[in-house]
């Protein structure tokens, strides 16, 4: 099976929880159009028949990739990858 890019999983994940929020805050069909094709487009690209088991693999996929890439955020010496915390 081919292994879907954590890019454009990400994207999807993004729009999934901003459609959710959407629908929450004030339903519409449009939205529940859109919300229904990223569901679907998730549970494709997964390999799933649920869009929960979709999220539960959308997300371990993710942290297996986050972990197998660490020289994608490289630590000083001191453990410390020099980035800012602040926001």
């Amino acid at each position: 099976m081919l292994e879907p890019d954590p890019k454009v999983v990400r994207e999807l994940l993004t729009r999934y929880a901003t459609l959710r929020i959407a629908q929450a805050e004030r339903p519409r069909p449009a939205v529940t159009r859109e919300l229904t094709d990223v569901s679907y487009t998730l549970c494709v690209m997964l390999a799933t028949t649920s869009v929960h088991e979709a999220l539960g693999r959308a997300d371990a996929l993710l942290l297996a990739k986050g972990r197998a890439t660490p020289e994608a955020c490289p630590a000083d010496a001191d453990g410390e990858s020099g980035l800012s915390l602040a926001v």
